[in-house]
């Protein structure tokens, strides 16, 4: 089910996760930012929804391809 991560080079998802995860890197990260929204309740905007898919898309495809990466073995 997941045979497709497998095409996806390692070193360009840790890239990803790390710029896309942290960017803007100052206040604070996007992502972690509305990973609190979420958990008050307040992430109902469309545009804030969007932003914690794009954000968190990186980090969710690495933590997947690793966990293939470990089953394989």
């Amino acid at each position: 089910m997941l045979k497709w991560t497998d095409s996806i080079p390692l070193p360009l998802l840790v890239l990803a996760a790390l710029f896309l995860g942290g960017a803007p890197f100052v206040p604070e990260p996007h992502l972690v930012e509305k990973l609190r929204m979420l958990l008050q309740g307040s992430l109902s905007k469309p545009l804030d929804i969007f932003d914690l898919i794009y954000h968190a898309t990186p980090l969710t495809l690495l933590v997947l391809k690793l966990l293939r990466t470990r089953q394989k073995q």
